[in-house]
């Protein structure tokens, strides 16, 4: 029995205006969309307020065990008719499972800084897309925690959710301003490893062991001037081509991999 048919029914609206920033920064709601995002969501123990269903739309045979194990932890199961869903999905081939949770905490206690943490910061990066790659890399990296600082994209953008596969929910995420962060690091004893251009250090000849945060900015201005002059070290990826720079995402990817090299051959 389907519990939502119609595309104009008051919750599938608001669903709609939760791709806008705005209408989830006053709500403190965000959506997630499809079957491993929300698989994650719930292996990290993320709290969901309703879970909307559209058995036509889905992929395969495992959804109905998803659904019954988010259906056990409280979670309201809705039923959508295909039309109201695909009004309600961002995306362009919609799997059927689509939910709505509460925010949860970005603050820097979210970063676990003991030990020999190896962490991510990215400064301001623009793109969705990038920042939830960046996620997603961060997690294969063996990133302990990541911290986006003065950020111009929403962390719950659902194109972030999605580009991620659901890593926002795994790796520890926490939201703060460069001043912040810089304090935080250097109370944790904690160093910085700049990437950028204007530096004769290449990446596999600096130092990546030990307890190090690599720093990441725009594609389009690099490191703000704040960052460079608080970075302990700065280091740059060799460019054999004709391309001046890399996509964020994928310089983020190349320091952090190296980092682990280098930490894997380290005796601790």
């Amino acid at each position: 029995m389907t519990d939502i048919s119609s595309a104009q029914n008051p919750q599938i609206k608001d669903l709609v205006r939760l791709r806008d920033r705005r209408h989830r920064d006053r709500s403190g709601r965000f959506v997630i969309e499809g079957y491993r995002e929300l698989g994650r969501a719930i292996e990290a123990g993320l709290s969901l307020e309703t879970l909307y269903v559209c058995p036509e739309l889905f992929l395969g045979p495992n959804e109905p065990a998803l659904i019954a194990s988010i259906e056990a932890t409280g979670t309201a199961v809705t039923t959508v008719s295909e039309q109201a869903f695909r009004k309600a999905s961002y995306r362009d081939r919609p799997e059927g499972l689509l939910a709505t949770a509460p925010q949860p905490p970005a603050g820097l206690d979210r970063i676990e800084a003991s030990g020999v943490p190896l962490l991510l910061v990215v400064e301001s990066i623009e793109k969705p897309g990038n920042l939830g790659t960046m996620l997603r890399t961060a997690d294969a990296a063996g990133v302990r925690g990541v911290i986006v600082c003065d950020p111009t994209t929403d962390l719950y953008n659902p194109n972030v959710v999605r580009a991620s596969l659901g890593m926002l929910f795994v790796v520890p995420v926490a939201v703060a301003s460069t001043a912040d962060t810089v304090a935080f690091l250097r109370r944790h004893h904690i160093r910085t490893v700049a990437t950028t251009p204007s530096t004769s250090l290449l990446h596999w000849d600096a130092d990546l062991t030990g307890p190090i945060a690599v720093i990441v900015g725009t594609e389009q201005y690099g490191l703000s001037d704040a960052w460079l002059r608080a970075a302990d070290t700065a280091v740059r990826i060799p460019m054999a081509g004709r391309a001046d720079s890399l996509n964020a995402a994928m310089a983020a990817g190349v320091v952090l991999f190296e980092a682990a090299r280098q930490r894997a051959q380290t005796p601790r």
